[in-house]
C-alpha cells in the first residue's frame, strides 16, 4: 500500500467509534500492531546516515524535511536474526510521547501488513512469558484469522534503556 493511500485510509477511519485502529507489521514472519494515531508516515528503505557510539540497533539518522530523526531497526532491538534490507523494508515514521514532550522516530521493519479497528473485547492480555520482547512493552495479544498480533505500547518501548536518549544531542549529524 502506498504511502499516500495509507495515509488517505488512515485519515477517514482513525476516529472510528467502533474500535481503535492499529498500523501492523511483519518482523520475522510475526506480525506487530501499533496504535495508528503515533504514525506519522511510511517511508520506504533509504540509507541513513550512522552515528558512533551509538547501542547497535540504532542504525542512524534521517532528515526528514529539516529535522534529523533516529532510525530504530526493530530486528536487532528484539535480538531477530539480520536481514538485508529489501523493497517491502519499511522506516515507519512514529510519534513518541515522552513525557514532557513529543519525539519522532523511525522504525525499520521488514513490511507494513495492514490496518485493524479493534475493539477492546478483541484485545486479550498479555502472557508473561521470556523472549525477546519484553512483555511491559506489549499491550494486549489479538486473534485475527488464522494469525496472532502482538500489540506493542511504542511509547514504552521507544523511552527504554539507550533509546531514552535526547535527540537534539544529534542535531549538528548532516
Amino acid at each position: 500500500m502506498s504511502t499516500e493511500n495509507w495515509q488517505n485510509q488512515a485519515a477517514e477511519t482513525q476516529h472510528n467509534s467502533e474500535g481503535q485502529q492499529y498500523l501492523s507489521f511483519v518482523l520475522d514472519a510475526e506480525e506487530y500492531g501499533i496504535d495508528i494515531l503515533r504514525v506519522q508516515e511510511l517511508r520506504g528503505w533509504t540509507p541513513v546516515t550512522p552515528v558512533p557510539d551509538m547501542p547497535e540497533y540504532i542504525k542512524g539518522v534521517l532528515n526528514l524535511r529539516g529535522a534529523i530523526i533516529p532510525v530504530v531497526d526493530l530486528r536487532k532491538r528484539f535480538g531477530l536474526p539480520e536481514r538485508d534490507y529489501g523493497p517491502t523494508t519499511v522506516v515507519i515514521v512514529i510519534k513518541v510521547d515522552s513525557g514532557t514532550k513529543e519525539r519522532v522516530m523511525g522504525i525499520i521493519v521488514d513490511a507494513v501488513a495492514e490496518t485493524y479497528t479493534l475493539t477492546q473485547d478483541q484485545i486479550q492480555p498479555p502472557p508473561q512469558i521470556g523472549g525477546g520482547i519484553s512483555s511491559e512493552f506489549i499491550t494486549g495479544l489479538v486473534a485475527q484469522e488464522e494469525k496472532m498480533i502482538v500489540l506493542m505500547d511504542i511509547d514504552e518501548l521507544m523511552n527504554s534503556d539507550e533509546l531514552a536518549i535526547d535527540v537534539p544531542a544529534l542535531s549538528n549529524v548532516k
